[in-house]
């Protein structure tokens, strides 16, 4: 009887915890600023899940069960240089985690800024980044999510088209717009894992740079793509984690963006950990920065 009771309880535990996931497109028919081309995604599964080439963007919705929702949803930018995706490692693993804290996730696959099918490349990213703020709020109810708290997570590249999106979240193109345009594309909150930030000499990752703005882009271009350069007053609270020893893309990142923040009085979270290097995700297995996930929990639910 005991085995028994301990095993209904497991299911049903179990079942608290299950996420329903679908993937939905982000636009009808073919994407803003792109041509027809019949291109294919290239996708690849190399211990981490790779895509490239992204022709259909799309988002991977995955909401936690009612019983544990707490009605905020992370809309999540995995990362990869502008030339890749880490879809999983850096996007529906976290989703899938936050969903255990009864947290929606919501995994984006943007187009990535070297498709040949793109007419105007540096844009794009931005424009999939708010159109999945935006269908997130559209379907606010029917996934038991508040709207007035749709954040954003982005991991390195993706950590900085979340801070692109965070400082540009009305920035308009010229498009054909439907109802979902609407909506607000302003996060309500910003999370930064180890973040590409500036564009700018100092703490510039080249490989994101060349591969959103080319390699010969003019200062006013670079200073737009330098988030800490676009802070103001209206930007969304922000929490950072980088580990000091990221040769990737150095600290000076995240410290730029907080200075930033702190400047114009956004409440902001910063968090450096001596060890991890880049791309460290979860953390697992890499000291302290284990940890920062528990961290980043208590400043969501301390969010005002």
């Amino acid at each position: 009887m005991k085995t028994l009771f301990s095993t209904f309880l497991f299911i049903l535990l179990g079942s608290f915890a299950m996420a329903q996931n679908y993937t939905l497109p982000l636009w009808d028919g073919t994407p803003p600023l792109q041509k027809d081309m019949n291109l294919q995604e290239d996708v690849r599964d190399e211990n981490i899940i790779r895509i490239a080439n992204v022709q259909d963007p799309t988002i991977e919705v995955y909401l936690p069960n009612k019983q544990i929702a707490t009605g905020e949803a992370v809309v999540i930018y995995p990362g990869g240089g502008y030339a890749i995706l880490a879809y999983d490692w850096e996007g529906t693993d976290f989703a899938k985690w936050l969903n255990s804290q009864g947290i929606a996730g919501i995994v984006v696959k943007y187009r990535l800024p070297i498709s040949e099918s793109l007419t105007d490349p540096k844009e794009v990213p931005l424009l999939d980044a708010q159109r999945a703020i935006r269908m997130t709020r559209a379907n606010a109810e029917a996934w038991n999510i508040d709207p007035g708290k749709v954040g954003v997570m982005g991991f390195s590249a993706g950590g900085h088209l979340a801070s692109t999106v965070s400082t540009q979240y009305d920035h308009e193109v010229d498009r054909g717009k439907d109802a979902i345009d609407a909506l607000s594309a302003r996060p309500d909150f910003s999370i930064l894992v180890y973040p590409v930030i500036s564009f700018r000499d100092a703490a510039v990752h080249s490989g994101s740079r060349k591969n959103l703005i080319g390699e010969n882009a003019s200062q006013e271009l670079q200073d737009r793509f330098s988030g800490e350069l676009n802070v103001d007053e209206n930007t969304p609270p922000t929490f950072l984690v980088h580990a000091q020893d990221d040769k990737g893309v150095p600290i000076e990142n995240s410290l730029l963006y907080y200075n930033a923040l702190n400047k114009h009085g956004i409440p902001a979270s910063l968090h450096i950990y001596p060890k991890g290097g880049h791309g460290f995700g979860f953390g697992m297995g890499k000291g302290a920065v284990e940890n920062w996930r528990s961290v980043l929990l208590d400043w969501i639910n301390h969010l005002d």
